[in-house]
């Protein structure tokens, strides 16, 4: 029992391999593996390629062909059924029809229209099924999938960079720069895993940021929380060649495309923003706002993750990030729950490392 245990979690682990090559393309599809096994050996295995193509297990039977008869599925999620407006066929019949003998699911979809009724139907027609299988690794392979139906809004991360004295900003407003080139790279590469990123108007007015990949890959929906629309019409956020949105409670007319909410104590209602954000199909959200924008983020509870970028230096007394006294060689350990930052202190004209 154990080995055969062990078996199942090993096919079921390549379904899920299988399931990542989806990538950003099967959005707003989730990223679906299969693995189709006879007498102990793999016959047949596919995935979900893109949005509006063939299903991970139609083009496994596909593969699989007769003998299909007979065989052990490994699919990462329940296999889909009918439904008005569907556009690719059930996955859940064709198995049926393959006349496969035993259906391990890693977890079952959270979509409403789906949920349970392929596992029902699939046993309704003799199929032996078993779900649960590395649910939880299936459930992360899909996480903005699975928070969009489940909590009808995108799974929100945020990234914060501040200063070893706690500061977003230079004494005279400016935040640009505050951390290192690798840690923008990171960044920028960050951007191109989340269907789109969001700051305040403060943010914009302030730094002007472009909030695109800079060529790291596909650009996210750029996103501008801005209540009363004051932001610059000549703002990167608007001009530069990347898809944009603002966030408002104005009704004043605007030249770019506006997803206009409700006030909530003065300013734009964040929580109802969200969920238009998932009507749409936006599943994955990156917050790179300054303090006040985060802080109504934490507030809400809307943040499930979260990046803190610590910069080597101390901004309180001066107007440029460039110009600061830096933290020389850091050193960090884990004190109890807390974290430790030590170094020397070094006073310089110019932060060297811009």
């Amino acid at each position: 029992m154990k080995a055969q245990k062990e078996v199942n979690v090993l096919f079921m682990r390549r379904a899920l391999e299988l399931a990542k090559r989806g990538g950003k393309k099967t959005h707003p599809n989730p990223r679906v593996g299969c693995v189709l096994v006879k007498d102990g050996k793999i016959i047949a295995k596919a995935w979900h390629k893109k949005f509006g193509g063939p299903h991970a297990e139609i083009l496994a039977l596909k593969k699989a062909g007769s003998k299909a008869h007979g065989a052990t599925v490994y699919v990462t999620l329940e296999p889909c059924v009918s439904f008005p407006g569907k556009k690719t066929p059930s996955c859940a019949e064709a198995l049926i029809s393959s006349k496969v003998k035993r259906v391990f699911i890693a977890s079952k979809d959270p979509n409403p229209k789906i949920s349970g009724r392929g596992i029902k139907l699939l046993k309704k027609n003799g199929v032996l099924v078993q779900t649960g299988l590395l649910e939880q690794e299936s459930e992360k392979i899909n996480r903005g999938f699975f928070w969009r139906h489940l909590h009808q809004r995108p799974y929100v991360v945020l990234k914060l960079a501040l200063s070893l004295d706690g500061q977003a900003f230079a004494a005279g407003g400016n935040s640009k720069w505050i951390t290192g080139k690798p840690a923008r790279n990171f960044v920028y590469g960050l951007r191109t895993r989340f269907d789109a990123i969001l700051v305040g108007s403060e943010t914009v007015i302030k730094d002007n940021p472009s909030l695109t990949s800079h060529g790291r890959g596909k650009n996210p929906l750029r996103l501008v929380l801005d209540t009363h629309l004051k932001i610059p019409r000549n703002s990167k956020v608007l001009t530069e060649k990347a898809p944009s949105l603002i966030i408002t409670a104005s009704q004043e007319s605007f030249s770019r495309e506006t997803l206009r909410v409700p006030l909530k104590n003065g300013k734009a209602d964040i929580r109802k923003a969200l969920q238009k954000l998932a009507e749409r199909g936006i599943e994955t959200l990156l917050v790179e706002g300054g303090p006040r924008v985060c802080a109504s983020f934490l507030k809400d509870k809307l943040v499930d993750e979260a990046y803190l970028f610590f910069a080597p230096k101390f901004l309180s007394a001066t107007q440029n990030p460039n110009r600061t006294p830096i933290l020389e060689d850091p050193q960090l350990e884990k004190v109890g729950k807390d974290f430790l930052i030590h170094g020397r202190i070094r006073y310089q004209d110019v932060f060297r490392d811009h």
